[in-house]
């Protein structure tokens, strides 16, 4: 049996095993609800505090606007969908972007079927959008701007911090506006500090930073008003009704502050490995485009174009090779359309179904990129004869 290698980590990335140590007291012994006003409930309720506590220091938040969902797809419904249902009274235009993940873009075009108007504004061909265009779509009837911190295909950091300030100073001219940032991609990858940014609402996911899945937050900002989703409880300021999850949340902050303890490190190191991933491709594999900035983007992204190769054929090539790499965004999986992240970058469908997201993770090394690096160019070659073999 060959060593496997994950190189997927944008989809997921596995438990660190110090997160699941912590975990595992919650599943046994210390089982309590963390409602419960007993001894077995305020242990549980103490280990929430913690976590709560944990992941605000990660964020630079207070403790008490976080609030804990199952993720990064719950957080961003409560944030777009609570915070346009909550201030319809103040307008009903939202302004984001074309490379949205589904999470966001879904929720905005489910909006738009209650009456809201959505403006998803074009991002330029390295896949970043100007805060000057996301300043002139904002209308005097915008309540909500929501663009991601990093696209989850591509890596591309967005100017967050200037439209942070551009909705800032909207508000204080007495505009009822408020920003919000899916930062499931960028939390423990760069430093996110909601404060620097100044958004109101911030989405992550513990999945994504070696926490366990089932498991996020939102970061709500103080005096920031949103229509609650799941009704039937006071749990987590009354904004997310049920029993919390309390090995989960556990999870969740101690991958927080594991994540906040090695950020500067591993980003370091990830991008050392992406580089040389990246140089090596570039010399040994003719005919193939980089996809996004590549400056201005995660460490540990890398999204190629492999010409003349079909990327869901070179994924399986490799899978067979013993190493997991991606089309694209692990929810639109199953889909036959071409990647939009892609196509918004003025490319054509071929090159949109011929990328490869290389996406690595803290338990990555050296060898797995040498691994991939012995496979990929082999499999290029083999798909691409086979493809002039086509009769089509």
């Amino acid at each position: 049996m060959f060593r496997r290698v994950f190189l997927d980590n944008s989809s997921t990335t596995p438990i660190d095993e110090s997160v699941l140590e912590e975990m595992m007291p919650y599943l046994r012994e210390d089982f309590g609800n963390a409602s419960s006003i007993h001894h077995y409930g305020q242990v549980a309720r103490s280990a929430v505090d913690r976590a709560r506590h944990r992941l605000a220091a990660l964020i630079n938040s207070r403790p008490n606007e976080v609030v804990f969902t199952s993720g990064g797809t719950e957080s961003n419904n409560l944030a777009i969908r609570g915070l346009a249902i909550e201030n319809r009274r103040h307008g009903r235009h939202i302004v984001t972007t074309a490379i949205e993940h589904p999470a966001v873009k879904m929720v905005c075009e489910d909006l738009e079927s209650q009456g809201f108007e959505v403006n998803y504004l074009a991002v330029d061909a390295q896949g970043i959008v100007s805060a000057d265009a996301v300043k002139d779509a904002i209308r005097p009837d915008t309540i909500l701007v929501s663009v991601m911190a990093a696209n989850n295909e591509i890596g591309t950091l967005q100017p967050i911090d200037e439209i942070g300030r551009i909705v800032r100073e909207l508000r204080a001219g007495g505009q009822k506006i408020w920003f919000h940032t899916d930062a499931v991609q960028a939390v423990g990858k760069v430093p996110v500090d909601v404060n620097q940014i100044g958004c109101d609402l911030l989405s992550l996911s513990a999945h994504k930073i070696h926490g366990p899945k089932g498991v996020g937050a939102l970061f709500v900002r103080r005096g920031t008003r949103l229509h609650t989703q799941n009704i039937g409880g006071r749990q987590e300021r009354g904004l997310r009704a049920g029993t919390e999850p309390v090995a989960l949340v556990v999870g969740l902050g101690a991958a927080a502050e594991s994540a906040a303890g090695s950020l500067s490190i591993s980003s370091s190191r990830l991008g050392g490995l992406r580089d040389r991933l990246e140089s090596v491709v570039g010399e040994m594999i003719p005919d193939i485009e980089f996809n996004g900035d590549r400056e201005r983007r995660l460490p540990n992204i890398s999204n190629i174009s492999f010409n003349g190769v079909e990327g869901e054929g070179l994924l399986i090539n490799l899978d067979m090779r013993g190493i997991a790499v991606s089309t694209g965004s692990a929810c639109s999986s199953g889909t036959l359309e071409p990647s939009p992240v892609i196509r918004a970058l003025g490319k054509g469908d071929a090159i949109a179904r011929s990328a490869i997201r290389f996406s690595l993770g803290r338990q990555n090394s050296s060898d797995d990129i040498e691994r991939l690096l012995a496979a990929l160019p082999e499999a290029v070659e083999v798909l691409r004869r086979l493809g002039d073999a086509d009769p089509k």
